[in-house]
């Protein structure tokens, strides 16, 4: 049995990014457009172009997630977000209460979570990284000139 489990590790970290990827360039796509019921606070509306915080952790949540689902430079694309989560959770919903329950932060908590682990694990099977890799090994980079050593 864990046999099994472990060979289908890849796909399940790869559906699992691609899932989360997804929710979160929708919360994105969400309070930039007005899309998906809007940014929460507006009644449906975007947020300000420009306005700090909520416009630039809006772009990264988009973005982010964007690279997540397509598994493009996941792990980078991953720890940005994962540390945008940390900071909205610490700066924003930490005020109001200590757990996350009790501050509306859950969100904010599992996508941190989520995207860490995601560093980590790297985007699973499914993802463009694997194609870019397999690329990058078929075609060796041109070699350098070699420098002559005097003594």
């Amino acid at each position: 049995m864990t046999g099994r489990l472990n060979s289908a590790q890849p796909y399940a970290v790869g559906l699992f990014r691609i899932v989360v990827g997804l929710l979160f360039a929708c919360h994105g796509a969400a309070s930039l457009f007005g899309v998906l019921g809007g940014a929460v606070g507006t009644d449906g509306g975007a947020l300000d172009a420009g306005t700090w915080p909520g416009w630039y952790a809006a772009l990264v949540q988009l973005v982010c997630g964007s690279l997540a689902l397509l598994g493009l430079g996941t792990r980078a694309a991953a720890f940005l977000a994962s540390g945008s989560m940390a900071y909205a959770y610490f700066d924003v919903h930490a005020r109001g209460a200590l757990w996350p329950i009790q501050n509306g932060g859950e969100p904010s908590a599992m996508f941190c979570w989520a995207f860490l682990l995601l560093v980590f694990t790297g985007s699973g099977a499914l993802g463009l990284d694997r194609l870019v890799a397999r690329r990058a090994v078929r075609e060796p980079l041109p070699a350098a000139p070699e420098a002559a050593v005097t003594v």
